[in-house]
């Protein structure tokens, strides 16, 4: 009974560490509890079979469906990382600059690091993008109209893509729900895909912003690759290989 105990308060503690940071290791999770490596595996594996996470070498992480996840606790997820990323990126920003910002958590953490910005033009089908940048009297912003995605707050459609074509943006800055080894950027909704590919287009230079969770991560409609990428904002080193690509691309990475 005392070992069924410990088993079920230690999965809990896994699984809230979960929560908060998008994947545990094997590795961190054997210091932090003061067990064995194989002690904490079985317990991945049980969290596994009933499907309160993924296995992935050397850990776990979160089912990969957006629809596991609310949105309040996907701002939780990689919280002080998303921070980190954030302020990289900002910074990167002018003064004076035309911006977009597109749907997710870590653009939304961008938009908090430009509230001392000066003079920016920020586009965005992002409503909490838009209610953060709402207390700067010093940003311009514009809200891109569309079908109101009510679990985030996105506005997607054709609306959308129509509007943000209208633009040429200095800077775009946009999230993705997954990134494979082979640089492709994954998306969940063909709709904002189609967005994405537009803010893309539109833009003399778009930075990518991902915590590494999203390289354990798949989704099935693909935005783009990191050839078309100007920038990765990111808080671990990509996988060797992708890295090269980035060199060839001349996509340059930045780990926060």
């Amino acid at each position: 009974m005392g070992r069924s105990m410990a088993e079920n308060f230690r999965q809990s503690e896994i699984l809230d560490i979960a929560r908060r940071k998008g994947r545990v290791s094997v590795e961190k999770l054997a210091r932090r509890f003061q067990t064995s490596a194989q002690t904490i595996r079985k317990d991945l594996s049980d969290l596994s079979e009933s499907g309160q996470l993924k296995r992935v070498h050397g850990g776990a992480i979160l089912p990969e469906t957006a629809s596991v996840i609310g949105y309040e606790d996907r701002r939780q997820l990689n919280h002080n990382a998303k921070t980190r990323i954030a302020k990289a990126c900002a910074h990167d920003i002018p003064d004076g600059a035309c911006v977009f910002l597109n749907i997710g958590t870590t653009t939304e953490a961008v938009a908090r690091e430009l509230l001392q910005h000066d003079a920016l033009t920020v586009v965005t089908n992002n409503l909490n993008v838009a209610n953060i940048l709402s207390a700067a009297p010093q940003i311009d912003v514009m809200v891109a109209g569309g079908t109101l995605r009510r679990s985030d707050g996105g506005l997607i459609g054709a609306m959308t893509t129509k509007f943000i074509a209208q633009f040429k943006f200095d800077h775009a800055v946009i999230g993705c729900s997954a990134l494979d080894e082979d640089g492709d950027i994954l998306d969940f909704d063909i709709q904002e895909v189609e967005v994405s590919q537009t803010i893309i287009a539109r833009s003399r230079a778009t930075f990518l912003v991902s915590d590494c969770s999203k390289f354990d991560r798949s989704a099935p409609v693909k935005i783009a690759t990191l050839e078309s990428i100007h920038r990765v904002y990111t808080d671990a080193d990509l996988p060797p290989e992708l890295a090269q690509s980035c060199v060839a691309w001349d996509t340059d990475l930045r780990v926060c």
